[in-house]
């Protein structure tokens, strides 16, 4: 049986300013840190062995999942992918939420934040925000790079990746952990437990609370629970 272990990075410091972070490549917070050092000592008390870690090409995800690894005694050896990053929130980056809202409207504001195929405007070529973003991204096709993204873009590029680079691997009884950001990892979802394009809008992924995934050896799901069961969010299947 195979484990897919999803974590959310803990808090970034633009998390903690409630601001539409996207591709800017901000830290931790002091928060985000502590929430990193728990899901590693939650992880560990699985007692069971991490074959092969991925994270995206952000900071605050690769902070966490080093975290995770130290926690665990595990050797800083993982794989970074530019399609897990969080989605491109376009000219939304860098904006408070509820400023936003308030400006918007909040009929809008969910269309752009919670949609399931509707993506802000594209960022400003000359947007102060850009010169923010990871350098790993210079790695990135050129085509391939957004101004923004839908969860359905976001999906588009995730899925793909899983199905690439990570179902092999649980195939062949491997553990995998997946450090990446709460859009990357919802598109994930989605498609692992079958959640409609109406239902997604409702499902939350926590900050630093590891969610397990345990699979059959014909790669069903057999359980999936949060590991910090006060911090739980719904489970969104088949809906």
């Amino acid at each position: 049986m195979s484990k897919l272990i999803l974590t959310r990075h803990g808090q970034s410091v633009w998390n903690a300013e409630n601001r539409f972070t996207g591709w800017v490549d901000v830290d931790l917070s002091n928060k985000g840190q502590e929430e990193a050092k728990k899901s590693g000592q939650l992880i560990k008390k699985l007692n069971i062995k991490i074959d092969i870690s991925y994270t995206s090409y952000l900071k605050r995800a690769i902070e966490t999942l080093t975290l995770i690894l130290k926690e665990n005694n595990i050797a800083l050896k993982f794989n970074t992918a530019w399609e897990l990053n969080e989605r491109h929130y376009g000219s939304l980056t860098g904006l408070n939420k509820e400023e936003t809202k308030k400006k918007i409207g909040e009929e809008q504001f969910k269309k752009y934040r919670r949609s399931w195929d509707i993506a802000p405007p594209p960022i400003q070529k000359e947007s102060e925000h850009l010169s923010k973003f990871s350098p790993l991204n210079n790695g990135i096709p050129a085509e391939r790079i957004p101004a923004c993204e839908s969860l359905k873009n976001t999906y588009e590029r995730v899925v793909p990746f899983y199905e690439k680079e990570i179902k092999k691997s649980l195939v062949l009884n491997k553990n995998i952990l997946i450090s990446a950001h709460g859009n990357s990892l919802r598109a994930l979802c989605k498609f692992l437990f079958n959640i409609s394009n109406k239902k997604i809008n409702e499902l939350e992924i926590p900050t630093g609370n590891p969610l397990i995934i345990s699979f059959d050896k014909n790669l069903n799901i057999e359980k999936n629970y949060y590991l910090d069961s006060s911090r739980a969010k719904n489970i969104i299947f088949n809906q």
